[in-house]
């Protein structure tokens, strides 16, 4: 029993006082107040929200092939740290996951590790290489919850058509990571004053917004869903509007990253901020921010790339890409959205739950009689500092280190368990 929590279900256009009882793994009841047996185990949720548990359709675990950066265990772990009830974990390990049999040892490490939910997304071609596209059929049998290439966009344009069409006869979206590499130029931070600053080479926001006008017109032709990774510039939240009023079957998400930070904020040749998409300038961020509060923007998500301390300590010219984001994706959220005046809790759970299960067309992401209880319980006035050696990731690449953060999980409830406790 949950009781006297604040119950935001977004899905289920619920904000209000109330109790929510679970058993066997399920929700029984939500009312204002539930009577049940003295031997039924309570938690006392007032001041706190009680939430559907937080789906993220955008982390990279990095096992197999990198499990010295992360391994599925330690990242559903970070996940349940967070929030966050199911994952949704890239294709870009080694080997790919561009099987059957790469699904399968997914699935099995995430249900043996009891965390988080993993849901693995598939790769567009064979070994990520852009060629040849995968059995996409036999991949959304073995349960892909979607495909995508991230790390890379597919450059052949025809060939990712075909992948589009084919997306759209498995009713699985195509989560699109947007770059055309000749424009990026083996930049590695935005093209910019801190660009200029460091004397580093740049990366322009057009190599962004091609690749994203591309996949939305290909998805209008293909009937398919295209839901845009990571945005970061005023111009992807413009073309994503458009492609919107125009009928496109379209989604995008936003990480706390691009809402929170800009290249401003980039002082030294630190590793710790190179990302891709790079931060960009304060323009758009504003803009990823409004696109956020008005609805243009679906999602929130994390990116979480974890890597190891003596890849990032090199540099913006040597590190990898990428920022752990597991464990500050919610504190960011709260601190910088609702506390900032750009999003209510209602508006900020709703990107986070009920958007995302919508996108992936999956049963989860709502409080909802005899559904799963995966659930959230969070104190969004309790601060913490940012301190990436606490993190449970594997990976300790932040930005944001020492920086103070509203926004505690008190709780992560999956199946009926509890799998997180703050003070664990």
């Amino acid at each position: 029993m949950i009781r006297n929590g604040r119950v935001i279900d977004p899905a289920g256009g619920v904000d209000s006082c109330r109790d929510v009882l679970i058993s066997e793994g399920r929700i029984e009841a939500i009312v204002q107040r539930v009577h049940a047996a003295c031997s039924t185990r309570e938690i006392d949720a007032s001041g706190l929200w009680v939430c559907p548990g937080l789906i993220d359709l955008h982390v990279h675990l990095r096992e197999p092939g990198f499990e010295y950066k992360e391994t599925i265990y330690d990242g559903a772990r970070a996940a349940a740290r967070g929030g966050f009830t199911s994952i949704c974990c890239m294709p870009n390990t080694n080997p790919a996951t561009d099987s059957p049999e790469a699904i399968a040892f997914i699935l099995k490490k995430a249900a043996a590790a009891g965390f988080a939910k993993v849901l693995p997304i598939a790769a567009v071609t064979k070994g990520q290489s852009g060629f040849e596209l995968t059995d996409m059929d036999a991949l959304a049998k073995a349960g892909a919850c979607a495909f995508s290439e991230d790390g890379k966009s597919v450059a052949d344009s025809l060939l990712i058509k075909k992948a589009f069409r084919k997306s759209a006869e498995l009713r699985l979206p195509m989560l699109s990571h947007c770059e055309d590499p000749s424009l990026a130029d083996n930049g590695v931070i935005n093209e910019g004053a801190a660009a200029q600053r460091l004397n580093l080479p740049g990366i322009s926001s057009d190599s962004e917004d091609v690749i994203i006008a591309r996949d939305l017109i290909l998805a209008r032709s293909a009937g398919a869903w295209a839901h845009i990774c990571h945005m970061s510039t005023k111009g992807a939240v413009k073309l994503l509007e458009i492609a919107k009023k125009q009928g496109i079957r379209a989604s995008g998400e936003a990480t706390p990253h691009h809402f929170s930070l800009c290249d401003d904020d980039i002082h030294s040749d630190d590793g710790n901020y190179k990302m891709n998409p790079p931060l960009r300038t304060r323009e758009d961020m504003m803009a990823i921010r409004q696109g956020l509060k008005y609805g243009t923007i679906d999602a929130i998500a994390t990116d979480h790339a974890p890597h190891a301390e003596d890849e990032k300590n090199k540099g913006f010219a040597a590190s990898p890409f990428g920022i752990a984001g597991l464990e500050t994706a919610l504190g960011l959220s709260i601190s910088v959205l609702v506390e900032g005046g750009w999003l209510e809790p209602f508006q900020l759970i709703e990107k986070l739950s009920a958007n995302p299960a919508k996108i992936l067309g999956i049963d989860a992401g709502a409080l909802k009689l005899g559904l799963a209880a995966d659930i959230a319980v969070i104190n969004p006035q309790k601060k913490f500092t940012v301190a990436p050696e606490r993190f449970l990731s594997k990976g300790k690449n932040s930005p944001f280190c020492g920086r103070r953060l509203s926004g505690v999980v008190e709780y992560t409830i999956i199946d009926g368990r509890v799998v997180w406790r703050s003070g664990y």
